[in-house]
This record gives structure tokens, sequence and C-alpha cells, in this order.
């Protein structure tokens, strides 16, 4: 009788997952496992459409119709920023399930929308929200250049 609550308390707390305390440090990860089914042709297909704009914006949805609120809620935090069109490119995920499906190993990040600067991942919309409040996605944007000039500002040639 002693080893049966003694077994099943133990089993019990092995069972339970252990809480994790989320911070700006800890991202999602997708084992290397699922990774693999990442077929070439769809990883060559992202890595064309991350190169195609210094910012990229994989979304639900276009920038003039989104359809999710947090695709909505990046577009619009982008354009306070400032971000220069010309500079910008957006891809809508629900036209092609494999980039929606696709797009999630590939960034090891498991929601949509996903922002690029400079081929490099920034986020979802948590981040961009969390960055717009503190000031780094202002100074980030900056930094790459891909922000409209401000009027009576020639724009400066990268050399």
């Amino acid at each position: 009788m002693f080893t049966r609550p003694v077994l099943s308390s133990a089993f019990r707390q092995a069972a339970r997952p252990v809480p994790r305390v989320a911070s700006k440090f800890s991202f999602p990860r997708i084992s290397p496992i699922s990774i693999r089914f990442l077929s070439d042709e769809t990883r060559q297909a992202i890595d064309k459409a991350v190169s195609s704009a210094p910012v990229v914006l994989f979304m639900k949805g276009t920038p003039e119709t989104p359809q999710c609120g947090f695709s909505r809620a990046s577009i619009q935090i982008l354009g306070l920023q400032g971000v220069d069109p010309a500079k910008f490119t957006a891809f809508n995920v629900l036209e092609d399930e494999d980039l929606r499906q696709g797009i999630k190993e590939y960034s090891e990040w498991p929601t949509i929308p996903q922002l690029y600067v400079e081929k490099e991942f920034v986020g979802g919309c948590d981040i961009l929200v969390a960055m717009h409040q503190n000031g780094e996605l202002a100074k980030m944007l900056e930094e790459k250049k891909v922000l409209v000039p401000a009027e009576g500002e020639a724009p400066k040639s990268e050399s």
C-alpha cells in the first residue's frame, strides 16, 4: 500500500510540465526533427522571399487588407515607424500552405506574422510591439536605412 501512493505521486510530478518563465530572451523552438521536413524547394523559395526586400513581412492577408489582428498591428507599427514602401514587401501566407507552414520551421518561430529586416528574423507581433514601445525598433530601422527620408533630406546613398 505504501508504494502505490508514492509511485503515483512520483508519476504525476514527472508527468507535469516544468513551468517556464518567458523572457525576451526565450524563443519557442521547433525540434530538429521537424526542421528536416522543410523541403529544399520551400527553403529556397523562402530564402528568395526574405532576400526580396530590406524589410519583409510574412502575414495573413495583405498590407491593404490584413486578415488577422496581429498582422494588422504589425503593418500599423511599420507604418508608424515610417518604413519606406520601396524597401518593404509582404507575403500573404494564406495563399500558400507550404509557405504558411514552412516559414514557421524556417524561423523556428511558431506564429505569424513574422518580420525580417536585412534577411535577419526580428520576431512576431509581440516582439514588434515591445520593440516599438521601448524604441529599439526605431533605432534598428534607422540604422538599417529603411525609413522614408525626412522632408528636405536627400536620400543618403550607401557608399
